[in-house]
Order: C-alpha cells, then sequence, then structure tokens
C-alpha cells in the first residue's frame, strides 16, 4: 500500500519552487561528478584507445560507473561555436540560458520520474497532472511542448496499459514521412548526411582509375534516398570531364520496405540522368547478416565499397539487449567486405545503457535543444513542423518508456560509437578540415539569420549542434 504523504494540490507553484533551496550544493557535487566521469569517458585522450574502448562498454556494469550514472545525467560534451555562431546577439544568448520557472518544471520532471523509479505511482501522478496545467497549450513554445510530451511519456511508464508506448508506431509510414521532414527542415541532421556524401566522394576520388570514377555504396537505410540525390549532384558538379559511375546497393529491414525501395531507386534513377551521372541501384537479396557477403550484395572483384551507417546503428540492438548482439555483429560482417570508407552519422545522445533516470535527464535535455533548434527555423504554425515533433515526440516516448527489446531508439554518444568501432576493427579515417569549412559555408549560406547554430571539427568527426549542444555527429572509418 501507498503510505506516502500526498503532494497538497492548492499550492502547485510552492511545490515546484522547493526543490531549488538546494541548488547550489547540487550544482557543486554535480561539478564534481561530471569531472570524474569525464575522466572515464574523455575523447580528447589520445592515449590507450583500445583500453579505452573495451572499458568504456564493459565497464557499465560496473558498481562505480552505476553510482554515477545514477547519481548524475550523462555527461554531454559542449561543442566549440562555428564562425556563423560568434556573432550571436545577446537575445540568442539570453534563450540558451534557462529561466528560474525553467528550471522549476525540469526539477519537477525528475522528481516524478524518481518516484515512478521508486514505485509512488500516486505521487509521481500529482506532479505530472500539476506539470500537464503548465504544457496543455498545443501552440506554446518549444518547451511547453516539449515538456507536453514528457509528461505523456513518463505516464505511459508508469501505467503502459492505460498509456501504451509508442513501438510499432516507430515503423510505420507516417513515421518515415515525419522522419524524412526531420532530415530536410534539421540543420544538423541534413549537414550530417552531407558530411557522409563528401567522406563517400573522397574515397572515390582516391581509388581514380583512367576509365573514370567509380563507387558502390552499400545502404543499410536508404530511407526516402533524400541523401544520395544531395551525392549524385555533388558528383555531377566534380566529373570534370571523366565520368563518375554510381552504384547503391539498399539493404531492407524488412520484406514490406521493398515495395518503397523500388520507388526510391526509381526517383535516383531519374535523378542521376538528369545530372548525368551513370547509376544503378538494386537491393540486396538477403536480410540475414549470416549472408552478409561482397558475393551476395553484388560486389564487383576490384570496385571500391563503401558502407552507409545514418541514424542506423543506434536501432540495432546491442549486448545489453541480446546475448547475439546484432549490432557488433553487422559491424564484423561489415569489415570483413573490405570496405574502403564506412560513413557513421548518429545522435550524440547517451540514451542506451544509461539507468531510467539518467534517460529521462539526457532525453528531456536533447530533445529540448533539438525543439528549441526546429523553432528557430521552421514557423511555430507550420503543418511540417507539427509532423516533425510527432515523429520526435515517438522516438523521445520509445527511449524513455521502454525497456528491453520495445526500446528500439538506443543513441549513444560519440566516444563510445569510437570504442565500438575500433573493437570491430575500424579505425578512424579523420574528415579533414575541408569537409568541415564546406559544412559551415552551407551552414552560412542558409542560416545566417540562426546564429546558435554550430560546426564543430572534433576528435576526426564533425559536430552539428545548437546553442553549444552537440546534436549530430559525422565521422569516417576504414
Amino acid at each position: 500500500m501507498n503510505t506516502t504523504t500526498p503532494i497538497n494540490s492548492t499550492v502547485p507553484q510552492d511545490r515546484l519552487l522547493s526543490s531549488a533551496q538546494d541548488l547550489s550544493e547540487q550544482k557543486m557535487m554535480n561539478h564534481r561528478l561530471l569531472e570524474l566521469e569525464k575522466q572515464l569517458l574523455d575523447d580528447d585522450d589520445e592515449t590507450g584507445d583500445e583500453g579505452d574502448a573495451a572499458s568504456v562498454i564493459t565497464s557499465t556494469n560496473s558498481e562505480w560507473s552505476e553510482t554515477i550514472q545514477n547519481l548524475i545525467s550523462p555527461t554531454q560534451k559542449p561543442i566549440s561555436p562555428s564562425p556563423t555562431s560568434s556573432t550571436s546577439s545577446s537575445n540568442s544568448s539570453n534563450s540558451s540560458v534557462p529561466s528560474p520557472g525553467s528550471t522549476c518544471l525540469k526539477q519537477s520532471l525528475m522528481e516524478a520520474a524518481t518516484n515512478i523509479s521508486e514505485g509512488r505511482n500516486d505521487a509521481a501522478a500529482e506532479i505530472l497532472t500539476r506539470l500537464a496545467q503548465f504544457s496543455s497549450n498545443p501552440k506554446g513554445n518549444s518547451e511547453e511542448r516539449l515538456m507536453s510530451y514528457m509528461v505523456t511519456t513518463l505516464k505511459s511508464r508508469m501505467n503502459p496499459s492505460g498509456n501504451p508506448p509508442t513501438v510499432g508506431d516507430l515503423f510505420g509510414q507516417e513515421h518515415a514521412e515525419a522522419t524524412q521532414l526531420l532530415y530536410e527542415k534539421s540543420p544538423c541532421f541534413k549537414l550530417g548526411f552531407m558530411a557522409a556524401n563528401l567522406a563517400i566522394l573522397e574515397a572515390a576520388l582516391e581509388e581514380e582509375s583512367d576509365s573514370g570514377n567509380r563507387i558502390h555504396v552499400i545502404d543499410f537505410d536508404v530511407g526516402q534516398g533524400g541523401q544520395y540525390v544531395n551525392l549524385l549532384h555533388t558528383l555531377s558538379v566534380r566529373q570534370k570531364g571523366k565520368p563518375f559511375t554510381v552504384k547503391i546497393t539498399a539493404v531492407p529491414d524488412t520484406d514490406g520496405a521493398r515495395q518503397t525501395l523500388e520507388m526510391v531507386g526509381k526517383m535516383l534513377s531519374k535523378h542521376a540522368e538528369k545530372v548525368g551521372v551513370s547509376f544503378a541501384f538494386k537491393m540486396a537479396e538477403s536480410q540475414k547478416l549470416g549472408e552478409l557477403t561482397r558475393g551476395s550484395l553484388g560486389c564487383d572483384p576490384d570496385e571500391p565499397l563503401a558502407v552507409n551507417f545514418a541514424f542506423k546503428l543506434c536501432r540495432m540492438p546491442d549486448e545489453s539487449v541480446s546475448t547475439e548482439n546484432p549490432r557488433d555483429e553487422l559491424l564484423r560482417r561489415v569489415k570483413a567486405l573490405e570496405p574502403c570508407v564506412v560513413t557513421l552519422v548518429e545522435q550524440e545522445m547517451n540514451a542506451n545503457t544509461a539507468p531510467f533516470l539518467a534517460r529521462v535527464a539526457e532525453t528531456s535535455a536533447y530533445y529540448g535543444a533539438l525543439f528549441e533548434s526546429m523553432e528557430a527555423t521552421v514557423p511555430r504554425d507550420c503543418a511540417e513542423r507539427v509532423k516533425v515533433e510527432e515523429g520526435l515526440s515517438r522516438r523521445l516516448g520509445n527511449s524513455v518508456a521502454c525497456e528491453g527489446r520495445d526500446r528500439v531508439e538506443r543513441c549513444e554518444v560519440f566516444g563510445k560509437w569510437r570504442a565500438r568501432m575500433g573493437m570491430a576493427g575500424f579505425q578512424l579515417r579523420p574528415l579533414g578540415r575541408n569537409v568541415a569549412e564546406e559544412m559551415r559555408a552551407r551552414l552560412a549560406a542558409t542560416h545566417r539569420v540562426n546564429p546558435g547554430f554550430t560546426v564543430s571539427e572534433e576528435n576526426g568527426g564533425v559536430w552539428f549542434g545548437w546553442m553549444g549542444r552537440a546534436l549530430t555527429v559525422a565521422s569516417a572509418w576504414r
């Protein structure tokens, strides 16, 4: 029986402000713990990479690591502002500083999550009811809309039968369309794809022959094909008299995806013909990891091969979900293909092996920054923006409300991806300074009025973020 004293709903503001009294002491403790965690997961350490790589993944079960994760939210590495953000206005700078009301709402959200984790659902429900009053406006600002989604998510976590979490919806057509809109509307996602394209292009140019350039790209999540429209256009500009031949093999994740991929292939073929690039598109016959070979993928013996992982690996279960560990198995199979480049683009969020409370804090902070960045680029009442945010709400809902195999969204920070790639036998192929500079130029050309967007070259990858918070990271491997 729940013996928790009911929260006085007649004075919600006092309740919301009560936890702020210990803020200074809490900040000091968080600072000390963050410094310690930085030493454990520091990406800047260039020595002993293999040892560090192993420890990043295997230490999550240790008592000390678990204690740190339960005490604080996962560390978020800030990124350096790009030249486009160096002239930020005072209004933009002030928008990144949370107001007292904002801080209290976030503290109350974490208090509700704590009550849920400790089985005090009545107390959690009362807090969530009050928070819903602050976030009930569907046309509110980005923080209010995020809070509304987080409240719904915690209710789903607390009462799955009454508020079923969204698992199947993540694989529906509506979510696929929302994801494609996100890739088109968010500079951080769009530029991530472009950086991967430049890495593929550089690898192809290194394999130049007398007959011209060619590249065979294996993609495990082609989506609507938007990334390759950009790649074909870039190749057409850089042919310089020598023909460029591109072959793309899509590996469908389900049999139902084949019809969509056929349409994507026809669209890309028309675009390639329009821009004058020799092009071929096909689908892999088998979806089984054990049958993933150069022969099954239709690779010619001497053709340069590129493998593209753009926002794909985060959805592959790892050792924390299954002893079969499909994520590492896929990486080992790809390594055996001997590609000249493997591109990796992922959200910079620690939401895989982190415990529940840490995921709530991390998800709230990450999607808070993403929602705010969307507000800077898409009008608040735009129907496409509403669709994008609904898609993001399904992602954050799955990341927080679900566990085990039902938790499909399992994002990692770049340091952990670097460790995992290294353990699979890959070496970092640093994206050159020219890649970061070109991304900055494109950002400045299209989003000059939004100085909050940032681009940074760090640890061999290119980081894209909003107001100092990294949102996506692109890297290349071989």
